[in-house]
């Protein structure tokens, strides 16, 4: 009977093979980095420094001192504190020079830990022996911090190669004194334990997902380092503000919120400020709305609800406002040019249904259920109808049936 492989860290193996025939595949690891330079003989001879992937969202960078001939996919043995430590290769050659500039990583003051060898079916053995504790260590982690009342919690859990050193990542909102419950943790475990506090963005990152847009998390995938994201940038780019849509797996605001913000404020530099009221003959009106990259602006007078919107143009917004401060008032909050042109080809009704989209689609789901039980409704009372008609008749057969005998 031929068992299933198992995946972990990238790495496939299956118990009824020998463990030094465990292979690396693609599409089980994270921040994967495709050297597009591999095939270039010039910049593939610089292999003193080499990038190796851990579990997760984890890298480090490593001296080859022993001049080994190492390839992306390679499983090595590297220096750690104590001990040593079970990686991947992820990255060779010029381009690992270009991920310690990224880092902010100077190769030539910082000192750089050494790789050992490739890894024997030993340390295979040890790492895969390692790995299959993670879980259970996490789950009885929980425990001992649920038992001593600890306002933190266990995310992930990430054995040394050798099995003398587990690193525990947990979030906590506030600073939480642990010494308890590593005494604990040291006892049961008998290893060498660090934990080490991460934020809500990083245990994204490191647990992984699919976001709303139907691909995986940019944390997980690409992104390592991580920009603030504020409310303005959403204002910026016409978002509804519900906290729900905005943020993310990790409960903060979506970093895809800063991806074309550049774009949208710099668009927006032309524009007037919207918090200052126009005067035209017929009244106020007040900014609804804006359509930044087709430079249209939507207006309401006072009084009047938020469906009656009027489109205008950025230059006539900008016209009216200097005219307001030359303390004149506009006639016509419209010109027939601009009723002409073909930006402003949007209907009333649209124009209602752009403003308040999800009021729009919520009252048409509503009206779609009703349709649909008003029909239910009407068949089942025209099949009770059919009923009693037949039922009817068949009493009025019997009757004259009987009248004759």
């Amino acid at each position: 009977m031929q068992l299933d492989k198992k995946y972990t860290r990238g790495v496939s193996f299956s118990q009824e093979e020998e463990i030094n025939n465990a292979e690396v595949t693609n599409g089980y690891n994270k921040l994967d980095v495709y050297n597009w330079l591999e095939d270039i003989n010039s910049y593939t001879n610089k292999t003193d420094i080499i990038e190796v992937r851990f579990k997760n969202t984890r890298k480090g960078y490593y001296q080859n001192v022993n001049k080994l001939k190492l390839s992306k996919g390679d499983i090595v043995s590297v220096e750690a504190s104590p001990g040593h430590d079970m990686g991947i290769v992820s990255l060779t050659g010029h381009l690992v020079y270009s991920q310690l500039k990224k880092n902010n990583i100077q190769a030539e003051i910082s000192e750089l830990k050494k790789i050992y060898r490739k890894a024997r079916p030993a340390d295979l053995k040890k790492w895969f022996e390692a790995i299959e504790l993670e879980i259970p260590s996490m789950l009885k982690t929980r425990e001992f911090a649920e038992k001593l009342e600890l306002e933190m919690k266990i995310g992930d859990v990430e054995y040394q190669g050798d099995k003398t050193k587990a690193i525990f990542y947990y979030i906590a909102d506030e600073r939480v004194d642990f010494r308890e419950l590593i005494k604990i943790m040291a006892e049961e475990f008998k290893v060498r334990i660090e934990m080490r506090q991460i934020g809500a963005r990083q245990e994204a990152g490191r647990i992984g997902g699919i976001g709303p847009c139907g691909r995986e998390l940019c944390c997980s995938a690409w992104m390592s380092n991580f920009v603030s994201v504020v409310t303005n940038a959403a204002r910026y780019q016409e978002l509804s503000l519900n906290p729900q849509k905005l943020a993310g797996q990790c409960s903060k605001l979506k970093c895809c919120l800063n991806y074309e913000l550049g774009c949208y404020m710099d668009a927006r530099k032309e524009f007037p400020d919207i918090s200052i009221p126009i005067e035209t003959s017929d009244g106020k009106a007040y900014h609804q709305k804006t359509d930044v990259f087709r430079k249209i602006m939507w207006y309401s007078f006072e009084g009047e609800t938020s469906e009656n919107l009027i489109a205008l143009s950025v230059d006539r917004v900008s016209e009216i406002i200097e005219l307001n401060k030359k303390g004149e008032i506009a006639e016509k909050i419209v010109e027939k040019n601009d009723t002409d042109k073909s930006d402003f080809s949007l209907s009333q009704k649209e124009l209602s249904d752009y403003t308040n989209n999800d009021d729009y689609v919520t009252s048409r789901l509503s009206v779609k259920k009703k349709s649909k039980k008003a029909f239910h409704k009407k068949d089942n009372s025209q099949g009770n109808n059919k009923t009693k008609n037949t039922y009817r008749e068949k009493r009025r057969k019997f009757r004259k049936d009987k009248r004759k005998k």
